[in-house]
C-alpha cells in the first residue's frame, strides 16, 4: 500500500471494537475485515474475530486494536474510516469509503 492508511478507526469505533474483543472468549488477535459479493449493489463488508493471521493479511494497528484486512478486500477498502454509530435504538459500525461509487438504498451494500 502507498502512503494511504488502509483503514482508520474513529475513537468511537476503537472503543467499541476494544469492548467486543475484551468480551470475546478465546484467543483473539483482532478483528478481521473483508468484503463479500452480496446485496443489491454488489459488495458488503464482513467482520469477524481473528484468531490467526493469514500470510497475506494487511495489518492495521490503531491504539490497542488490531485489524486484519483480507488481501482481497484491500483495494476496495483503502482509505476507509470505520465508525460506531448509535441512533435511537439502533447501533452499528459504519464505513466511510472514498472508493464507493454508489450504495443501495438500505445501506447494506455498495459498489466501487
Amino acid at each position: 500500500m502507498s502512503d494511504m492508511q488502509i483503514m482508520t478507526l474513529t475513537d468511537r469505533a476503537m472503543d467499541r471494537v476494544t469492548t467486543l474483543l475484551n468480551q470475546n472468549d478465546g484467543e483473539t488477535l483482532g478483528l478481521r475485515i473483508g468484503i463479500t459479493n452480496t446485496g443489491c449493489n454488489g459488495l458488503s463488508y464482513t467482520m469477524d474475530y481473528a484468531s490467526d493471521q493469514k500470510p497475506d493479511d494487511a495489518i492495521v494497528n490503531s491504539g490497542d486494536v488490531t485489524l486484519l484486512i483480507d488481501q482481497d478486500a484491500v483495494e476496495f477498502v483503502a482509505g476507509t474510516e470505520m465508525d460506531w454509530l448509535e441512533e435511537g435504538l439502533q447501533s452499528r459500525f459504519t464505513f466511510e469509503n472514498p472508493n464507493e461509487k454508489g450504495r443501495c438504498g438500505c445501506g447494506s451494500s455498495f459498489h466501487v
